[in-house]
């Protein structure tokens, strides 16, 4: 997916992965990977839902959207309304965290649903990102906690989805601090990443400056590169770019598109997104950035999401393809 303006030209990738040449078809892992063009700056949108398990209200209450009143969120729609979406476009790809939501939610579904899910994590459409019964907090919690929750989680991944329903990415983006130990115990787990959301606004304006918002982080003086994991601070917390939110509790406006009606905002939103990723640019050494369309307890209605981001990309595309004929 191309585009160009200014003279600089960039690649727009829906993906879920970080590390093989090109994407095939029905298959799972990195060989589903489009890393798109070395020549170009490549930007691989991750489209996710943050389901604390338990926060404001309980565990219950977030999965059948009790006590809305406390705080809108019904983890069980997200997901209904997150598989539909998928089954309409099978370009659509989305990531997937928090286990024990899934479970909850697996378990209520017919034969038929259960098969497309598979179906979807077969083909590397859905993903499970760090595969935990939820993402645990770091400055309080033990090893043997960490341990055993990421175990139950990923045994059930494991009997439900096989290999290709392996998690390969740690994705700790809500913890308010970030442990050594966490990282290196994920490097033992077999990850081949980590990302996470929040570092103090010092550290990020000196890593933006100096190009290291990804790094490779050695965890342990002990265990030398069995504990090496390679990690990025996400740039926009966990959210969309700036403008960019298009769940329904944003109040960012949608793409208009139809060319019979006058309030059209396509070129201005293609333009403001080409800015937007080239500023996030200046904070990586690479030519790969991934940007984030998510949010906690967001895709309740995935249709609205997926719909803006499909636009996007179709426009996006337009616009390098109208650029190159000039």
């Amino acid at each position: 997916m191309h585009f160009s303006t200014c003279c600089e030209l960039l690649v727009v990738i829906t993906t879920l992965c970080y590390g093989a040449p090109s994407r095939s078809a029905n298959t799972c892992g990195y060989e589903t990977c489009n890393l798109g063009d070395p020549s170009k700056l490549n930007v691989h949108i991750v489209a996710h839902t943050h389901d604390d398990v338990g926060w404001l209200k309980t565990v219950d209450q977030y999965f059948y959207g009790a006590r809305n009143d406390i705080q809108h969120a019904a983890v069980q729609y997200i997901l209904d309304s997150v598989i539909i979406a998928l089954d309409e476009n099978p370009d659509r790809r989305f990531i997937y965290v928090e286990v024990g939501f899934f479970w909850r939610w697996w378990n209520q579904q017919t034969g038929d649903i259960q098969t497309k899910v598979q179906q979807f994590v077969n083909e590397g459409r859905l993903e499970f990102i760090s595969g935990g019964w939820c993402m645990n907090d770091e400055a309080s919690t033990h090893y043997n906690s960490i341990i055993d929750q990421h175990t139950l989680g990923a045994e059930f991944i494991r009997q439900a989805f096989g290999e290709c329903g392996r998690p390969k990415i740690g994705w700790q983006i809500d913890p308010f601090g970030h442990s050594r130990e966490q990282a290196s115990l994920f490097a033992q787990m077999g990850f081949d990443g980590l990302f996470f959301g929040r570092a103090d606004y010092e550290d990020i304006q000196t890593r933006n400056r100096t190009k290291t918002r990804e790094m490779v982080w050695k965890a342990s003086a002990n265990l030398g590169e069995q504990s090496w994991l390679f990690t990025g601070i996400l740039p926009n917390g966990y959210g969309a770019p700036n403008s960019f939110c298009f769940d329904y509790r944003c109040s960012d406006n949608p793409i208009m598109d139809d060319n019979r009606r006058f309030d059209l905002n396509v070129q201005e939103r293609v333009r403001s997104f080409i800015q937007a990723a080239h500023d996030e640019a200046a904070g990586y050494a690479t030519n790969h950035i991934i940007m984030t369309f998510g949010g906690d307890f967001q895709y309740e209605d995935a249709n609205q999401n997926f719909k803006n981001l499909d636009k996007l990309i179709k426009y996006v595309n337009a616009e390098v393809y109208i650029n190159n004929l000039q």
